[in-house]
């Protein structure tokens, strides 16, 4: 994983709040796209290195060829919401960078990282050109924030530690206020969603169509 990507750290001027992070950076002599993935719980805490294997970072590692920016950063806390204004001001920090291209920024997380994504999104939805939440939720009465905003979410039918019905309720909500959401549900996936959402070329294939 190291040999792909530089640990870094974010100080927040506005909170003082540190956040680690992985980033990644393609080889590009022009702009890049910039891809913001939230990890869930279970890679909470100091150590980067948890982060390994899971979600774009572990389709990198797969050889995947991902022509974009990668900021991983990692929640320190219970949860990122704990963290949610230095996370803000992370984000803003990221694509303000002079080698991103601001029309094509993407937001991701799985599970405590969707949550998070989903409300990051409903914060600031003019900062992103699409929201990919893999097995999370939000807080869908503010649904109409992200109805200019696509988005793709995805969610195991068998998942018992968060249940589709959250990710089935944002979809729904963003739709009826005149969004663009659909979801896929994984028949045979429990909350391990990620794995086949983020091993979809189809899903890839969107992300980077979408731009503002």
């Amino acid at each position: 994983m190291m040999k792909l990507f530089l640990e870094k750290s974010f100080v927040s001027k506005k909170t003082g709040q540190e956040l680690k992070y992985l980033s990644y950076t393609p080889n590009s002599a022009s702009r890049v796209p910039l891809i913001i993935y939230l990890h869930g719980a279970g890679s909470r805490g100091s150590s980067l290195s948890s982060m390994a294997h899971l979600g774009p970072i572990g389709e990198l590692e797969k050889g995947r060829n991902i022509p974009a920016k990668i900021v991983a950063p990692q929640c320190s806390r219970d949860t990122w919401f704990e963290l949610f204004e230095t996370l803000i001001d992370f984000a803003e920090t990221a694509v303000a960078a002079a080698e991103i291209d601001q029309t094509r920024v993407y937001l991701s997380g799985v599970s405590m990282g969707a949550y998070a994504a989903w409300q990051l999104a409903i914060s600031r939805p003019g900062l992103f050109a699409a929201l990919v939440p893999v097995c999370g939720g939000g807080m869908y009465w503010n649904a109409a924030r992200l109805k200019d905003l696509p988005i793709w979410a995805f969610h195991g039918a068998l998942d018992t530690t968060v249940l589709p019905q959250e990710s089935l309720k944002m979809v729904a909500a963003v739709n009826k206020n005149g969004g663009n959401a659909k979801i896929t549900v994984f028949e045979k996936a429990d909350h391990n969603a990620w794995d086949p959402a983020y091993a979809q070329d189809e899903m890839w294939n969107w992300l980077f169509r979408q731009q503002k």
